[in-house]
């Protein structure tokens, strides 16, 4: 039994416009999802007489997110105060061409580790540059976020308030 020309072609546009809306509201979720995990994905910069300023704003669970560079390269940073160096995780380090120096014990919350020292060149955030940044290549550290440690962060002023964090680098 075969349905009209119509019928079918009726059924074939409600299952495309059913098709069409899933993958819009995928796709919405999705960038909405990655806005709340990293909300500094455009790092805004402010100039000052001697100073350059970023604002960072915290995610739904309360850490500093942002984009940014090593090297010239993009990377995604997490601020981390409780870090004494900048840590990346050993896969990165090598798509950064990284070289892995000396060996060193590291203590993370996970344990103790081995890590290796290395120097980054240059490193990023908005407009905030730093030169000669020292760093951890971190074989255990998974995924694709660089922590931004005190070795950075020492370089800056910075304040928290109400979700926001100001960095401000001093130029003079």
């Amino acid at each position: 039994m075969s349905q009209p020309p119509g019928k079918r072609a009726g059924r074939v546009m409600m299952v495309l416009a059913w098709a069409a809306a899933m993958f819009l509201a995928t796709r919405f979720f999705g960038e909405w999802e990655a806005r709340e995990r990293n909300p500094n994905t455009q790092v805004q910069s402010a100039h000052g007489e001697g100073f350059i300023e970023v604002r960072l704003l915290g995610n739904g669970q309360g850490h500093f997110m942002a984009d940014g560079a090593i090297n010239g390269k993009p990377v995604h940073f997490m601020l981390d105060t409780g870090a004494t160096d900048v840590a990346i995780p050993e896969a990165l380090a090598r798509d950064l061409d990284l070289q892995r120096g000396s060996p060193v014990i590291l203590s993370t919350a996970n344990g103790r580790t081995e890590g290796y020292r290395t120097r980054l060149a240059s490193l990023q955030l908005g407009d905030i540059r730093l030169q000669g940044v020292r760093a951890l290549v971190v074989p255990g550290l998974d995924g694709q976020t660089v922590l931004l440690g005190m070795s950075a962060l020492k370089q800056l002023e910075f304040t928290q308030r109400g979700g926001t964090m100001l960095l401000r680098q001093n130029l003079k």
